[in-house]
């Protein structure tokens, strides 16, 4: 409608124009029916919810297809959706190697972390980083890390969930999208304190197949009005966008710190992934270590097929839409996946593709909540306060319950305060706190015999502080127009994300806490976490006070 029309004229305003009433009011039919639709699952997945087993892990029922699927769906956020398709609409090479990031990362899962975890925890990354280390200091870091990534991820998706509002229902006052922010944290609250992880994991599968659906459906219309020549596509958008969005550095080759940013983010990208608790959660749905590797195959799969979708739709809107008229949109360069939807179907497609942005930001944030109330009440309430005598169903579980009420809470309000607020960089800093406190705590954990409790809260907090000191003196949160506090400058730090100091850096503290320590370690419990996990044998018995 935009590149195809004889108007040019037809350029920022089209979405805004595009958005009557009655489209407005068939975009949140489509998203009520997707509610209603989970709600039902969610509300039957309720039933068979009894024990704290049911209510973290539901019950080790999923298959490794099925939980590959979940996977995707907890991983495949609104950022990836409409941030990359924006960004290779934009900056084309420079916005797919974000793709390629976030896939090679799942190698490093699939290597590194997912089977050995699954044997060796029980519902928990705390389960796994303190069974051989003394458990209540190891397990508060855990518990600690766990929920400020995790806050930083909700904090971004829900913030998000304002501008998302702005885009594709055309609500622009503050008020209302306060108002849609509170919504969509109700309707996280009610699905995690419903159904716990069985009716997420519903969720979270049905979102999935929707997402790829609608990219699958965008993907083959786009490639069909080319002929299904994908040359023909890349050169309609060099036409539109100019030769650079084919070559690289449009984003990141301005300058030697730009380029170095770049390798930060990836590392951050490709490392963080494996550290992120509610993806490693996810691990313990399955019966067996052997259906956790299934899952993960799955995932890189569905994710790497998502991904090479972004590429044809990215290159798509640059193409039909144009990129002057993806940055000038209501919600800049993350207009361009609901544009290019309003370009091929009109206001049925784009409905269609916003409920689906809704319904991604409803199972990342239902995900992000119950792993930071499982965190919460298995590792610090039956854990630490009550040294494992906690009930299984009665306390445990109402705890997580409440936990999960307060987070959202939280997170509606930190959503609604930073809503209008440049949010990339929370983003970044979960995944840069991923990698930097979880990750390396994680691999000494599993494969360093001589490890002990000192390097591990060396590596949690020192990687923790050391990531958020470096964030909060960067130019991401001050110095320039496009930080968050544009009026402020306190960056000394020149990267955005401190991924390239902060992962080393942990990965050192937890060497020289270990070394530097009197504190022996535990070659008997060394010996038996490598059994467990290479074999798995005792895994249900992982985590329960030891």
């Amino acid at each position: 409608m935009i590149a195809l029309t004889s108007s040019p004229a037809l350029s920022a305003q089209v979405l805004a124009q595009s958005e009557t009433a009655s489209n407005r009011w068939l975009n949140i039919g489509i998203f009520a029916v997707f509610v209603a639709v989970t709600m039902v699952i969610v509300f039957r997945a309720s039933k068979n919810t009894k024990t704290a087993s049911d209510y973290y892990a539901a019950g080790r029922a999923f298959t490794g297809p099925q939980n590959g699927i979940a996977i995707a769906g907890d991983y495949l956020s609104a950022a990836s959706f409409l941030g990359i398709a924006g960004a290779i609409a934009v900056y084309g090479y420079d916005g797919f190697l974000y793709s390629i990031g976030f896939l090679v990362a799942w190698l490093v899962a699939l290597l590194l972390v997912a089977e050995l975890l699954r044997n060796t925890g029980k519902y928990t990354m705390a389960d796994v980083l303190s069974f051989r280390m003394r458990e209540r200091p190891v397990r508060t870091a855990a518990s600690l890390s766990t929920l400020a990534v995790t806050f930083f991820y909700l904090l971004a998706q829900m913030a998000g969930a304002g501008g998302l509002i702005a885009l594709l229902l055309g609500i622009t006052d503050k008020a209302g999208q306060a108002v849609v922010i509170a919504v969509v944290g109700a309707l996280m609250i009610l699905y995690v304190l419903v159904g716990g992880m069985k009716g997420t994991t519903w969720v979270q599968i049905i979102k999935a197949a929707l997402l790829i659906a609608g990219a699958f459906v965008m993907t083959l219309w786009v490639l069909g009005m080319f002929g299904f020549n994908l040359s023909g596509l890349l050169g309609a958008a060099a036409d539109a966008a100019g030769e650079k969005v084919l070559n690289p550095g449009a984003q990141y080759g301005k300058s030697p710190t730009s380029q170095l940013d770049f390798v930060s983010l990836g590392i951050a990208l490709v490392l963080g992934t494996a550290g992120l608790p509610h993806v490693l959660m996810r691990f313990y749905t399955v019966p067996t270590a052997k259906e956790a590797r299934r899952s993960v195959v799955w995932a890189i799969w569905l994710i790497g097929l998502f991904y090479l979708f972004t590429l044809v739709l990215g290159y798509g809107a640059g193409a039909l839409v144009g990129p002057s008229t993806i940055k000038e949109a209501p919600g800049g360069v993350n207009s361009a996946a609901p544009l290019l939807a309003l370009e091929l179907g009109g206001p049925l497609l784009l409905g269609f593709i916003s409920a689906v942005a809704f319904a991604t930001i409803l199972a990342v944030v239902a995900g992000l909540t119950i792993t930071a109330s499982a965190s919460f009440a298995h590792d610090i309430y039956a854990n630490v306060l009550k040294k494992g005598s906690a009930d299984d169903k009665q306390q445990e579980v109402k705890v997580a319950r409440i936990t999960a009420v307060v987070i959202g809470v939280v997170s509606i309000l930190g959503g609604i305060a930073a809503n209008g607020q440049n949010v990339a960089f929370l983003v970044a800093l979960a995944f840069a706190v991923a990698a930097s406190a979880n990750l390396p705590t994680l691999l000494y954990s599993l494969f360093w015999k001589r490890f002990n409790t000192a390097g591990a809260l060396w590596s949690i907090y020192g990687g923790l502080a050391v990531t958020i000191v470096l964030i909060v003196f960067s130019p991401a949160v001050s110095g320039n127009e496009d930080a968050m506090f544009p009026s402020l400058d306190i960056a000394f730090f020149p990267l955005k994300n401190p991924g390239l100091i902060s992962i080393p850096v942990s990965f050192l503290l937890g060497y020289l806490g270990t070394v530097l320590s009197k504190e022996p370690f535990n070659e008997e419990k060394y010996a038996e976490m490598e059994v467990r996990s290479l074999t798995g044998a005792g895994a249900e018995k992982a985590g329960s006070g030891h």
